[in-house]
C-alpha cells in the first residue's frame, strides 16, 4: 500500500493520518504487531487497514517514492497532451528517516550495499536528499527485537540527540556516514526543508 497526497485527493478512503502511516511502515515483521486503523470518506463509507513494514515488499523506499512521482507526472502530461520533459532530481526534496543501525564494523559487502537507498539517489542532486540515521548504536539500542517501554523511550532520546548532530551522508566507498561541513545540524536541515516545502506550496497556490 502506497500512500500519497494525490491518491488521498482522488479517494478519501486512502487519506490516512500521518501517524497511522508512520506506525504502519515501522511495524517490523516478527518484532512489532501490525498496525490497524480505519479511514472514512465522510459519507458513510469506511476502510480498514492492517499493515506491516513496507520493506517486506520494497527495500528501497526512496526510489519507490521517486518512481511514484515520475509516474504521476507522466500521467498528468499524458492527460494534458504535454510533451514537456520529466522533472529532474534537482527539483525533488527527499527526507529519509532511518530506523537505527548497529555501530559500523567493516562488515558491508556488495550484496548489502545494493540495498542502500542513497545508491539509487546518487545520480540526482545530493543536497536535496537528507538522510537521518543513527549508525553508532550498540547493545539493546541497536537491536530491533527489543521493544520494551524503556527501549522505546531510549529511542526517543536518541532521536532528539540525533537532531542536534551535523548532517551526514554515506560514503559509497566505505559505507560510513560522514559529516558534511557547512550544512548545519539535522534540525537545521529539517527546518530548511520545511521552508522550501512551504514556499513551493505558496507558489502552487498563487499560480493556479
Amino acid at each position: 500500500m502506497i500512500f500519497s497526497t494525490n491518491k488521498a485527493k482522488e479517494n478519501a478512503l486512502t487519506n490516512a493520518r500521518l501517524v497511522d502511516i508512520c506506525l504502519s511502515t515501522s511495524a517490523a515483521s516478527t518484532y512489532l504487531p501490525a498496525h490497524s486503523f480505519v479511514t472514512s470518506d465522510g459519507k458513510g463509507k469506511a476502510r480498514t487497514f492492517d499493515l506491516i513494514d513496507g520493506a517486506v515488499a520494497a527495500n528501497n523506499p526512496t526510489m519507490l517514492a521517486i518512481s511514484h512521482i515520475y509516474r504521476e507526472i507522466a500521467k498528468k502530461n499524458s492527460e494534458a497532451g504535454d510533451m514537456e520533459p520529466m522533472m529532474s532530481g534537482k527539483r525533488m526534496l527527499v527526507l529519509s528517516l532511518g530506523t537505527r543501525a548497529a555501530k559500523y564494523e567493516e562488515k558491508y559487502n556488495a550484496a548489502k550495499a545494493s540495498e542502500w537507498g542513497l545508491l539509487g539517489w546518487s545520480p540526482h542532486h545530493l543536497k536535496n536528499y537528507l538522510r537521518i540515521q543513527a549508525d553508532t548504536l550498540t547493545g539493546n539500542e541497536a537491536s530491533v527485537d527489543i521493544t520494551t517501554a524503556e527501549d522505546l523511550q531510549r529511542l526517543v532520546e536518541i532521536g532528539k540527540n540525533l537532531l542536534e548532530k551535523p548532517v551526514s551522508r554515506v560514503n559509497l566507498e566505505t559505507g560510513r556516514f560522514e559529516t558534511i561541513e557547512g550544512e548545519g545540524t539535522n534540525a537545521e536541515a529539517l527546518t530548511q526543508f520545511a521552508k522550501l516545502l512551504s514556499q513551493e506550496r505558496k507558489l502552487r497556490t498563487t499560480t493556479r
